[in-house]
């Protein structure tokens, strides 16, 4: 059988790249050379090129960012939804830095979605929070927070660029308890795509999370965007252990998850 040109010329690119990215030439965060750069480099057609940066984001190796073009991916972030701490903090712990903007904020009627989620009888009202979110000063998660009303009475004028973890804590004796996870790969789309900059349609992870108070009672419901390169989710089946060897300092990954 015949081996196809245009694949062995893009398994060539991408290889060539990608021995570049592990050997450190090209390092994480920096950015590569324009499409009509490297295809002149490789000798190759654009539509070559991009099959192979193509490849290599769909491997998490490259991002892309509209209007500003091709980068190297960081380390991803470890996110176990076994084991909780709040954002900055399970950021800091994976020396890296953080920083959180708020986009928006209203009061609104819950969509069906939402009210099944929150178990809210018909045409309740949330309290929804739009933050995004950057990893060493990288856009990677835009999150949509779900909050009870009930739960949290004038939450809306403080400043929602802090930990809601330790807000809930501080302001109203609200404790996480436990939490459900949903956990979908989908295509950014409007003001997600916008935010995340990234083209329509481009790969990304969504997840779901209700959270429940230390009583056992629902209080809210996050719904995260992230970059498709930017973690990595991983499950301890001991997750006691796991939180022991952590404290105690002991070495291997950090597996972390993510409450607001």
């Amino acid at each position: 059988m015949a081996i196809d040109n245009n694949q062995t010329q893009v398994a060539r690119i991408r290889q060539s790249l990608l021995a570049q990215i592990q050997g450190g030439l090209l390092p994480p965060g920096g950015k590569l050379p324009s499409e009509r750069t490297l295809s002149e480099l490789f000798e190759t057609t654009r539509i070559t090129l991009k099959d192979a940066l193509l490849a290599l984001e769909a491997e998490g190796r490259i991002y892309r960012e509209e209007r500003r073009g091709w980068f190297v991916a960081p380390p991803r972030l470890e996110y176990n939804p076994l084991y909780r701490v709040h954002f900055q903090q399970m950021v800091v712990q994976q020396q890296r830095q953080v920083h959180t903007s708020v986009l928006s904020m209203r009061s609104m009627v819950a969509s069906p979605e939402m009210s099944q989620r929150l178990q809210l009888p018909a045409l309740a009202r949330v309290l929804q929070i739009n933050r995004l979110r950057s990893l060493d000063g990288r856009v990677v998660l835009y999150v949509e927070h779900y909050l009870k009303p009930e739960c949290f009475p004038g939450i809306l004028e403080e400043d929602l660029s802090q930990s809601l973890t330790q807000l809930y804590q501080q302001r109203y004796g609200i404790q996480y308890g436990r939490s459900r996870f949903d956990i979908t790969p989908t295509a950014a789309r409007g003001d997600v795509a916008q935010a995340l900059l990234l083209a329509e349609g481009s790969p990304i992870l969504r997840i779901v999370r209700v959270n429940y108070d230390q009583q056992q009672r629902i209080i809210d419901c996050d719904v995260e965007y992230w970059r498709h390169d930017a973690i990595r989710v991983s499950v301890d089946s001991h997750p006691q252990e796991a939180i022991a060897e952590q404290a105690g300092g002991s070495g291997g990954g950090l597996l972390l998850s993510l409450p607001g």
